[in-house]
């Protein structure tokens, strides 16, 4: 008996989640991924996984250092192998102000060029994995600033209470730049880390599902060591797995610049 009261109190709540009460609201959401602790510098190996639709997989090793500079976020990654790509780099600045677009800086050692990224190629897909320029930046949060969302639920991923939330592009030059027409978002209601993520293109076709998972503490911060990527359209896979991560080192202010994706580590 006690078992059956406490399953349909379960059953209750969640039917009055689901009714809309009781749910933040997505934007408030969206604002908590943003606000979670990340520390404030961390360096740590990104090891790419890619693998076409014939199974065929090439694997990249980088190194990638962040760090917060005031409410500034900057991220810059290393390719270290395979020799083909190895000593290209990728820099990022995430500003606070919606207003202002982010910075993005591409060096490609075959061409001894930087390419600077404008905003309007955030949605192109990054170095020939899964993700975007725009993904790749977010990680585990979810856009403040380029989608309306509602919050239709709650679920579980691998087992963890998550809010449900769908989005639409604010406009139709925002789903232009990131190639979605819509998105649907799994956000874990107690860290505040997106687990899962589905988009669709801009004619409505499902693109691609994002499954973040192995998420643990490391020195008291929640730090994910897992993504996974399915492109539906194309059958191509990505996994990007995290290691030896470190959020005690102090990253000089050096590694962040223009001149460092040429000079490299």
């Amino acid at each position: 008996m006690k078992f059956n009261t406490i399953t349909m109190m379960a059953f209750l709540l969640a039917i009055g989640f689901v009714q809309g009460q009781s749910l933040p609201d997505g934007q408030s959401i969206a604002e908590k991924t943003f606000a979670r602790n990340e520390g404030n510098s961390v360096k740590r190996k990104l090891i790419m996984e890619l693998t076409d639709k014939r199974g065929k997989t090439r694997v990249r090793e980088t190194t990638a250092l962040r760090k917060y500079f005031g409410e500034e976020r900057r991220l810059i990654i290393f390719y270290e192998t395979p020799t083909s790509v190895k000593g290209t780099a990728f820099l990022t600045y995430d500003y606070p102000d919606a207003e202002v677009d982010d910075d993005q800086w591409l060096y490609l050692p075959a061409l001894r060029k930087t390419r600077r990224i404008s905003a309007s190629n955030r949605g192109d897909y990054f170095l020939g994995t899964d993700l975007t320029y725009e993904d790749i930046k977010l990680e585990t949060k979810i856009s403040r600033d380029d989608y309306n969302y509602k919050t239709i639920g709650i679920d579980q991923v691998d087992g963890q209470d998550c809010y449900v939330l769908e989005a639409t592009p604010k406009d139709e030059a925002t789903a232009k730049e990131l190639g979605y027409s819509k998105g649907k978002f799994w956000v874990d209601a107690n860290i505040w880390m997106m687990r899962k993520s589905e988009s669709w293109d801009i004619a409505g076709n499902p693109l691609k599902t994002v499954h973040v998972t192995d998420i643990r503490k490391v020195q008291g911060i929640w730090t994910l060591h897992r993504i996974d990527v399915q492109n539906h359209k194309t059958k191509h896979k990505t996994v990007f797995r995290f290691e030896d991560i470190d959020y005690s080192t102090d990253l000089s202010d050096d590694f962040f610049t223009e001149e460092a994706l040429v000079d490299g580590l």
